[in-house]
């Protein structure tokens, strides 16, 4: 018992703090030592015993879920899973979330397939385990604004696409190419990133573990950060210098070639490493079509994803980096690459970008 992870549901809601407390529950590696109704019986309860783990609502009466989250990263730090029902509308405020410390934002379960319900139990769970994993520390943030579970077989890039033979990967191209991988800490990693790199850089495609509302405002918020553009990748969307596509959430993200030109597709097939969009797709589909033009980089995140897509990445020619423990947030997808001999450099995160570039000239 002592070893479980113990989380503390904060849910204005008395149905979803049942749902979600049954959900972890089922879990053997967690358990729920108390439920909250607000911030305030939330706080009551951290005082006599800490949680390893928070999962947090943003709409709540008394104090909304956003204050409580900016106290608790600028006082006494503890991983925070926010799930939440927010629409595309209130985006905005989930990607503040993440800027305030939060580790993890995750869709509240809801009515739908048999499918749809038992991807939200997986996603539930292995974002609580990430988060208990988690490096964090207090934040300096601006004001506010006025044992195995019984789960589906973990699947790997073949129910995508094929592993590509070494003939698939001599490009008659050299126009370059970036692809990036990341999940738990990957939001303020690529900002980090990105924010180093110049307007004429090549085209680079992320993969970002992240839920299908919130990526088009991350996307957004980035854009407006860095010298290069940054957006929501659609179907069909050329890779082209000076741009970044991140992949739309709950949709894998495939890198295609036509002559000379890079493109992506949009895939809707089934969990790849528990994720989608899937690193190891996106790995996957780049060492089939660009080969030796690219070069890979892995970023803090829990879990094996994109692991074995960096290895096909270095053996059909790509360079690969692989983000170093002590600048990661969750030291799992790197680590887990560098034991397959998958990454030809380890870097701490701010050096990334500049090795990239040199790599690609």
């Amino acid at each position: 018992m002592g070893d479980k992870i113990k989380v503390l549901i904060v849910d204005d809601s008395a149905v979803v703090r049942q749902t979600l407390a049954e959900i972890l529950n089922s879990d053997p590696d967690i358990e729920v030592m108390g439920v909250a109704a607000d911030p305030y019986y939330a706080a009551s309860k951290i005082a006599h015993e800490v949680p390893d783990v928070i999962t947090l609502d943003i709409e709540m009466p008394r104090m909304d879920g956003l204050t409580f989250l900016r106290k608790i990263m600028t006082q006494h730090p503890i991983p925070v899973v926010i799930i939440s029902s927010l629409t595309e509308k209130g985006t905005e405020t989930g990607i503040r979330a993440l800027e305030y410390g939060a580790v993890e934002i995750i869709t509240k379960p809801k009515m739908g397939t048999k499918e749809f319900i038992e991807e939200s139990k997986i996603r539930i769970r292995d974002a609580v385990k990430a988060a208990s994993a988690a490096k964090l520390h207090r934040k300096k943030v601006p004001p506010l604004p006025t044992r195995p579970m019984e789960v589906k077989p973990k699947l790997s890039a073949d129910a995508i696409m094929p592993k590509s033979s070494a003939s698939d990967s001599m490009i008659k191209t050299t126009e370059k190419v970036i692809v990036v991988g990341a999940s738990t800490g990957g939001t303020e990693a690529l900002r980090i990133f990105l924010e180093e790199l110049p307007a004429d850089c090549p085209g680079i495609v992320i993969v970002q573990h992240m839920p299908e509302q919130f990526t088009r405002s991350f996307a957004d918020r980035l854009d407006q950060l860095c010298k290069i553009s940054v957006k929501e990748a659609a179907n069909n969307d050329t890779v082209i210098r000076g741009r970044a596509l991140i992949a739309p959430g709950n949709h894998h993200l495939i890198l295609k070639r036509s002559g000379a030109r890079y493109y992506v597709e949009i895939n809707d097939g089934p969990l790849v490493n528990r994720h989608r969009p899937s690193v190891d797709v996106l790995f996957r589909s780049t060492a089939k079509f660009a080969g030796k033009n690219a070069v890979g980089v892995i970023m803090t995140g829990m879990g094996d994803d994109g692991a074995r897509g960096l290895l096909e990445l270095k053996e059909a020619g790509a360079h690969t980096i692989a983000q170093d423990e002590k600048s990661c947030i969750v030291f799992g997808m790197p680590k887990e690459a560098i034991k397959l001999d998958a990454a030809e450099f380890i870097l701490p995160l701010e050096v990334i970008a500049q090795k990239v570039l040199k790599l690609q000239y």
